[in-house]
């Protein structure tokens, strides 16, 4: 596919399938000056152009994405909802600050988190360990100790929902430079009524809630935004060396 800076790498750029078993050969990669092309490239779009639509094989890799973010023990205390009805689209603009971007996206993505971590989440998980590497479940008792020994701590000082906002946040991340390498647009949103999105779909009493969401698309040929100079501080100031 052929990105807005002019360099050009197919879909399969990283050269693996999408459910390619981790090895530790490193995969053919973007190159350095790509990578930051293509950071430089991105922004919160204000306006997408609603007639392109991402295509299936991109968002297949985009969820992937998602699937794949790394997440504190690997526990994954989230579920993300993707969006692409035009009429429920279209609803989330009333409590989304009157943005339009949810309505004019192709898709737009609702990052939600668990509201408690249990014991039983803790158990899926070892059992999902035991089963993908062919341990057995009770090699992981060490480690299940100490998750639900975590988990129990959080519990108690009542962090759960923000230990798992902290984690859905690098999701979130991860998938906005997913897009980014793609060629795809994104506008993460934070400016939405969390508990009016909950109602939309049908979340309330449910073990999930709403944190932020994202639109992802095609910017439109008139956002202005699009042609601004990126604005940062220098990196002497944001990072320092130890």
């Amino acid at each position: 596919m052929t990105n807005f800076t002019g360099a050009q790498f197919p879909l399969n750029f990283l050269s693996s399938p999408l459910h390619t078993p981790h090895t530790a050969t490193r995969m053919n990669a973007l190159t350095p000056d790509a990578l930051v092309g293509q950071l430089r490239w991105r922004y919160a779009t204000k306006q997408f152009d609603s007639s392109r639509k991402i295509p299936a094989d991109v968002w297949a890799a985009l969820e992937q994405s998602l699937v794949l973010s790394p997440s504190s023990f690997g526990l994954q205390p989230w579920k993300f909802i993707i969006v692409t009805s035009q009429a429920v689209k279209q609803s989330f603009v009333p409590v989304s600050w009157n943005q339009t971007q949810p309505a004019d996206c192709s898709h737009h993505v609702v990052f939600t988190v668990r509201k408690n971590l249990t014991e039983a989440d803790v158990d899926r998980f070892i059992q999902s360990i035991a089963d993908t590497r062919g341990v057995a479940v009770e090699s992981q008792k060490g480690y299940r100790d100490v998750m639900v020994g975590f988990a129990a701590n959080l519990a108690k000082q009542g962090q759960v929902r923000e230990w798992a906002t902290r984690q859905v946040y690098i999701a979130l991340g991860n998938f906005m430079t997913c897009c980014a390498t793609l060629g795809v647009d994104t506008c993460p949103m934070e400016g939405i009524v969390p508990a009016e999105y909950d109602k939309l779909l049908g979340l309330e009493g449910g073990d999930f809630t709403t944190v932020v969401a994202c639109a992802a698309g095609y910017r439109a040929a008139g956002d202005k935004y699009a042609s601004l100079p990126k604005v940062r501080f220098p990196a002497s100031e944001v990072i320092q060396r130890a």
